[in-house]
């Protein structure tokens, strides 16, 4: 039985023996193969063949001698980089890219029109009959200097038929004197059913356009205004007597009277800010030919982009589009026509 145990044991020393001048030889070949070649080359199957066994033996780094470990890590990252990207790939062809003419067209508007934000280009092409998304037109628009009047959110989300406000603002001349404007808006389009222009107004003259604004049986249920001393006892017992409820705002709350201050902003950015007025005649022309653009051409966001006045939605079957210059070139409508 010893002699047994004897021979056992130095098999297992003569195993070990050997595996050790192996293992020596091996290494003695390694070494010559480094002083032989610069950079050894790697297969992927050598790639990942350490990758694998990083991940099964814990000593793998201690035999590692033609790359270093932080090599063989960033083997695994890589891979791991280039197994994800495989697996999120796009397996479809995504949505259909905007046809060039469409961006063109984005680029002209967008250039001929300066004054104008996506919402407005976005609501041109959907009377134009171009099925196109808002972000998509923003994209391909033009970036100006001076980047357009911003969005405005509707102050009231419902709509009120009965329902118009009145108000005041000033615009210089060019003699640097004020003109007043009064304004008269029905809120359920969007209309401007009124204006006028002067340089003294008054509580009889402001009363006569009341009267100039509503004839026969047009009056409205009621009529928002602020407190401006310049209504006074005449403007409101006219208004009383042709049966419209006055419902006045509170002090210095513009705000309260959202759509009417609304309106105000847009003549001043769109029309006003951009020329030099005369005379009263002359901003009268001004504000005629503007409000001709605004009921019949213009879209307004809180009309779902329509104007005032309904625009029928042209198929791209009915012609060309052409650009037709409005309020002396400094807005266009776009149409289509055949050729």
């Amino acid at each position: 039985m010893i002699s047994t145990l004897f021979r056992t044991l130095f098999s297992v020393l003569g195993t070990h023996r050997k595996l050790a001048l192996e293992n020596l030889a091996l290494r003695q070949q390694i070494v010559v193969l480094q002083r032989s070649v610069k950079r050894p080359r790697l297969r992927k199957s050598d790639r990942v063949f350490w990758v694998l066994l990083s991940k099964t033996w814990n000593d793998w780094a201690k035999t590692l001698t033609l790359v270093k470990p932080d090599t063989v890590v960033r083997w695994h990252r890589k891979g791991f980089r280039l197994y994800w990207t495989w697996k999120s790939r796009r397996k479809g062809h995504g949505r259909p890219a905007v046809p060039s003419e469409v961006r063109r067209l984005i680029r002209r508007i967008s250039q001929a029109n300066r004054l104008w934000g996506a919402p407005r280009v976005h609501g041109e092409l959907l009377k134009l009959g171009i099925e196109i998304s808002q972000a998509a037109v923003s994209k391909y628009m033009v970036r100006h200097r001076k980047p357009p009047s911003p969005s405005w959110r509707a102050f009231l989300n419902n709509h009120v038929k009965d329902l118009v406000s009145t108000d005041f603002f000033t615009v210089p001349t060019v003699t640097f004197n004020v003109l007043f404007v009064f304004v008269v808006l029905a809120h359920d389009r969007r209309r401007v059913i009124h204006f006028n222009v002067t340089e003294s107004p008054g509580a009889t003259w402001t009363a006569q356009q009341i009267v100039e604004a509503f004839p026969w049986d047009t009056a409205p249920r009621y009529l928002l205004r602020d407190r401006d001393g310049i209504y006074g006892h005449e403007f409101t017992s006219r208004v009383d007597h042709m049966g419209i409820e006055e419902v006045k705002s509170a002090p210095r709350s513009p705000w309260q009277n959202p759509y009417v201050e609304r309106l105000i902003g847009t003549l001043r950015r769109d029309c006003i800010d951009h020329v030099i007025v005369v005379g009263e005649n002359h901003l009268r022309r001004i504000l005629r030919d503007y409000l001709a653009y605004y009921h019949g051409c213009r879209t307004h966001l809180s009309l779902e982009k329509d104007s005032p006045a309904p625009r029928k939605v042209e198929s791209p079957d009915q012609g060309k589009i052409v650009e037709f210059p409005m309020v002396r070139g400094l807005h266009h409508r776009y149409a289509r026509l055949a050729a």
